[in-house]
């Protein structure tokens, strides 16, 4: 129990204690230009009636919540079947934590390699681990998988790949020996063109497939290139759905995939938590980040499962650690692994198949639009350019009041020179009258 100082004459009394004259002494480590400067606005208190018409009042506020939505961008709506919430809040699952002692774990343990398993089969890879945070950090720590394995210091990423992974990889590097170079894409096709870059000191090359525009990538011609120079060579996929149409990256050459499973049933939600997904070839397994999770027999010959490795500070010696990466994301594994069980291979087919041919029909209408164009020439998924006569932002923010329609993600935000440019996601939960509806709203 603590103790919380009722009176001013408390508080200064403890403040002395301590060498201080006022509290705000206690932040004086935080800069002046960063600190609010002003009380709190805080409410004085509320009954618990007034507390939920509060919040029923600012939930009203977010009308995009009930707008027909094209927002794509790394993260999808997608349907997700009412048994993936109904048995991950069962309390075995909710509440459970790290399977330290498999004895006691068996059920954790058991969907947690069931859920490598099938992220094995939709990658065409041989080993996965036991889930990252997020598709971001999955990728900078591919970054420094592909250090261990080469011994090179350099990684080529091309520029197509999510800017804010990007970003978020060379925060999570920029303390080590790592040197990232881009790699430029065609403004014709969209896919990745001068690879220039690669040469003997390349780790890795690093490529999004759908890509951030939406493009599919000819990864075979990639990983040749790669090879050829001894780099890894690694798939970033954001859009989880496109495994049940695409040809596998492991069919095609790579050597580590990492992306983001939030499409396997798991909702939006503002961004997270979502799932980090990781898997390589069985040679580089000792290198993996993470948790795997594997099958052991007793010495009667039963079947169980245990964590058969941990390369991380807290299990080994430290300086042997491939990541701190710590808890897993179990809850999150255990909701995509429901989804894609729940599924099927053919159900991930189907979905698959709608969202393609939904944003085929889109890009189709949209393109007969006049002043409006598709400028990447690759083939796409269900996500994919639109050239509009002017601002993105301005013709979005118009679609979006007149129309009724959240149309999709101005690119002037993440690239110059792409001012009327925006990028627009289709999935299986848009209707045929909610894409008629955004076109018309651009026309």
């Amino acid at each position: 129990m603590r103790y919380i100082p009722n009176s001013p004459e408390e508080r200064e009394e403890m403040l002395a204690e301590v060498g201080l004259s006022n509290a705000a002494e206690l932040f004086r480590s935080i800069p002046t230009e960063v600190q609010l400067g002003r009380q709190l606005n805080v409410t004085d208190p509320l009954a618990e009636p007034e507390v939920i018409a509060a919040m029923e009042v600012m939930a009203a506020k977010n009308t995009a919540a009930t707008k027909p939505s094209f927002l794509g961008g790394g993260v999808y709506s997608h349907y997700s079947p009412t048994v993936v919430d109904h048995l991950i809040q069962r309390s075995e699952f909710f509440t459970s934590y790290t399977p330290y002692q498999p004895e006691i774990s068996q059920g954790t343990l058991q969907y947690i390699f069931e859920f490598q398993t099938l992220v094995c089969q939709l990658t065409g890879m041989e080993v996965a681990n036991a889930s990252m945070y997020d598709g971001s950090t999955a990728m900078a720590e591919a970054y420094l998988m592909a250090q261990r394995v080469t011994r090179r210091d350099k990684i080529v990423v091309a520029n197509s790949v999510h800017p804010q992974y990007r970003e978020v990889a060379a925060t999570y590097t920029q303390h080590g020996d790592l040197e990232i170079v881009t790699a430029d894409f065609d403004q014709t096709t969209g896919r990745v063109a001068d690879l220039s870059t690669l040469d003997d000191k390349t780790a890795a090359l690093v490529v999004q497939s759908p890509n951030f525009f939406g493009c599919i990538e000819n990864l075979e011609r990639l990983a040749d290139a790669a090879h050829a120079v001894g780099a890894l060579f690694i798939v970033v996929v954001t859009e989880a759905i496109s495994f049940g149409l695409l040809k596998s990256p492991g069919a095609c050459g790579a050597d580590i995939v990492v992306g983001e499973g939030q499409s396997w049933g798991i909702p939006m939600s503002f961004g997270g938590p979502h799932l980090g997904l990781f898997a390589t070839q069985e040679k580089y397994v000792r290198n993996m980040p993470g948790r795997l999770c594997g099958v052991a027999y007793d010495k009667n010959g039963n079947r169980g499962f245990v964590l058969t490795l941990s390369t991380r500070e807290q299990h080994i010696r430290r300086e042997k650690a491939t990541s701190n990466i710590c808890t897993n994301q179990g809850l999150i594994a255990l909701a995509a692994t429901i989804y894609m069980e729940t599924m099927g291979k053919k159900g991930l087919q189907e979905v698959a198949e709608q969202n393609a041919q939904k944003a085929a029909y889109a890009k189709k209408k949209i393109a007969a639009i006049d002043g409006f164009s598709i400028p990447f020439s690759a083939p796409t998924f269900n996500e994919f350019v639109v050239r509009g006569p002017g601002s993105a932002v301005e013709t979005l923010e118009k679609v979006r009041t007149e129309g009724g329609v959240v149309g999709g993600i101005a690119l002037s935000k993440y690239f110059s020179g792409h001012d009327n440019d925006l990028l627009v996601a289709v999935t299986e939960t848009n209707s045929r009258s909610q894409i008629d509806q955004l076109v018309a709203a651009l026309g």
